[in-house]
């Protein structure tokens, strides 16, 4: 136990050292991630003008946000998909299992799920040390989006127990992203090419995470099917429930499921990586 504790250390520091090399890079990509925002203020104040005139009151609400909610929303959806999204991890795995580097990862000490998963937290890790300025900048400026919440800690933040949970929905979301690519990139075990698969899977996490529009916009049968899959809770489900639209019963539910499918997906992808290996074939030196 305490080999295996001193392994993952190593390659979580390592891993670490590595990341911190892009520091600035980090920074300047932050900063540049919210540039499409100015964009979305701009649709979404349209959109407003163009449904109730001039007013962009509170009183005035599309699916229950208003134009400042709603660009909080999308505020709140850059920082869910920075902790659940993992550019390179699918296409990454199936890669090494076709071209044969795949066979590091059975002599190492150290699995392959866990290697990866390593050097995920490291890049996040180092990701929101660096980033945390450039966020805090841009949130300062957008406060006044911000709705107040009763019993707020401060002005447009909500209370203690719902900001507990929204980080561990965060938490989750980060993990969830994670299994569910690593799932989807163990398929290189039985298909040699899998890049147009992954590509209809960014297409639909990209509309049905909540990424592009709240979920909630959905009219009726649409929205509970989307729902009922796990892309709400990379994007959406984190952001809805800062904003207080994921209240009592619902939260725990909601943080609930979110649980199970990671749960899910960290089994999928264990057992379709155990079985890949009883099927893969590696020649040469």
């Amino acid at each position: 136990m305490y080999a295996r504790v001193a392994t993952c250390w190593t390659i979580l520091r390592i891993s670490l050292e590595e990341r911190l090399v892009y520091r600035g890079d980090f920074a300047l990509g932050t900063l540049m991630r919210f540039l499409p925002i100015v964009t979305q203020m701009f649709l979404w104040m349209a959109v407003f003008d163009g449904a109730f005139g001039a007013g962009r009151g509170p009183g005035q609400q599309i699916a229950g946000y208003t134009c400042h909610s709603i660009i909080a929303y999308y505020l709140l959806t850059t920082v869910s998909r920075a902790f659940s999204s993992m550019p390179g991890l699918s296409s990454g795995i199936a890669r090494d299992i076709r071209d044969g580097t795949v066979k590091k990862y059975l002599i190492q000490p150290i699995d392959m799920l866990t290697f990866l998963m390593l050097n995920r937290v490291a890049h996040k890790l180092v990701y929101y040390v660096v980033a945390i300025g450039p966020f805090a900048l841009v949130f300062y400026l957008c406060r006044d989006f911000f709705p107040e919440h009763p019993g707020g800690l401060y002005p447009g933040w909500p209370d203690a127990a719902t900001l507990a949970a929204y980080f561990a929905s965060l938490l989750m979301a980060f993990l969830l992203g994670f299994l569910l690519e690593a799932t989807l990139g163990m398929i290189g075990f039985w298909f040699l090419e899998v890049s147009s698969l992954l590509f209809v899977y960014m297409l639909f996490s990209f509309f049905f995470s909540g990424h592009m529009f709240p979920i909630d916009l959905l009219p009726g049968i649409w929205g509970e099917l989307v729902r009922l899959i796990p892309l709400q809770y990379l994007a959406y489900f984190p952001a809805a429930v800062f904003l207080g639209k994921v209240t009592g019963p619902e939260l725990t539910h909601g943080l609930l499921i979110q649980f199970g499918w990671v749960v899910f997906f960290l089994v999928a992808a264990r057992t379709a990586f155990r079985r890949g290996v009883r099927r893969y074939s590696g020649f040469g030196g």
